[in-house]
């Protein structure tokens, strides 16, 4: 194993600690750690939100926020900052206030330059076994714990020193099921056409070549009537983990083309599609889908950024069209 890169690993009885080398300097790192316009664009596992309430960064300060969690559960925190050596070393005691998760732990979290990247140590140390193996089999916290640096890498791998840079279409939704069977609703061409699309959609015709290189056309009939092409150029897939793929309408011969019904509609969007399972109560899956634009003009990143209400719109139909096909199947 690369001990640079060490998942979430019980250590003694009350220790929980994990390593990750980012590809970004420390300065940019701390940074994301510690500015709540950052903070919001990563923290926690993989499809929850953050709202921080107040961030005082000092020892003695507090921060409060909440973590949303994707099937609709708020979870307050509250965390004391007890030092602070920018950039090089955070340590925190995380809990011990009323109207917060019932959950106290310390974490010493230390940002080492390594050759202009950054080597990232976290250490959580919890009072008792006890407590840390109630937030393991309360809250997933093993699970949480890796899929909250991998959400910090994901975001320097996208470019966070782009402070300006346009914010993605995020939408995540906590699915009844194991992974593994979501991953085949979401892989396998006879199960794609029996939800996929938004609500009243039907699809009528699917051709799927599932690898990297490789496609999928299809057409999505309205209940109205009309047919609407689209098409999904793969470009990365980790199985059970990420797919990630360039999404366009298209037409009947599967080139691409423009959106039928908006001129200044983005040509191609990069489409990241992640699957884990749910680190908070209730297990389950978290399916979560990143939007962006892909090399669009700036007319087309307008409509893009101004077009989330109606993409959130679309994709909770879908979402809702495999929760009930999953719901069936289960039957």
């Amino acid at each position: 194993m690369n001990v640079m890169n060490t998942p979430a690993t019980l250590v003694g009885d009350r220790e929980i600690t994990a390593t990750r080398l980012l590809d970004a300097p420390r300065e940019l790192v701390f940074k994301l750690w510690t500015d709540p316009k950052h903070v919001a664009r990563w923290w926690g596992p993989k499809g929850f939100t953050t709202t921080t309430e107040k961030m005082d960064l000092r020892p003695g300060g507090v921060w409060r926020f909440i973590m949303h969690g994707p099937d609709g559960t708020d979870y307050p925190n509250v965390i004391t900052y007890q030092e602070i050596v920018a950039p090089s070393r955070l340590v925190y005691k995380h809990g011990n206030e009323k109207d917060a998760e019932p959950i106290n732990f310390q974490v010493q979290v230390t940002f080492d330059d390594h050759g202009g990247k950054t080597l990232l140590s976290m250490r959580m140390t919890f009072p008792s076994a006890a407590a840390r193996e109630h937030v393991i089999t309360t809250y997933g916290a093993v699970d949480g714990l890796n899929q909250h640096v991998g959400r910090l890498a994901d975001l320097l791998a996208e470019g966070a020193s782009d402070i300006a840079a346009s914010p993605p279409f995020v939408i995540s939704r906590v699915f009844d099921a194991p992974l593994d069977r979501v991953w085949k609703a979401w892989t396998e061409r006879d199960q794609l056409i029996r939800w996929f699309g938004p609500k009243g959609f039907t699809m009528s015709t699917a051709k799927l070549d599932f690898r990297p290189g490789g496609s999928f056309h299809y057409c999505l009939r309205s209940p109205d009537g009309h047919d609407m092409w689209g098409k999904f150029a793969y470009r990365e897939i980790v199985p059970m983990e990420r797919i990630v793929l360039v999404n366009s309408f298209s037409d009947e011969k599967g080139n691409v083309a423009r959106h039928p019904g908006h001129a200044e509609w983005p040509l191609e969007m990069l489409s990241t599609t992640t699957f884990a399972t749910h680190a908070g109560k209730g297990g389950g899956t978290v399916v979560t889908i990143h939007w962006q634009a892909l090399d669009a003009t700036a007319a087309e990143q307008k409509t893009f950024d101004t077009g989330h209400e109606s993409m959130t719109m679309g994709w909770t139909g879908t979402f809702d069209q495999l929760a009930d096909y999953l719901a069936k199947e289960r039957s």
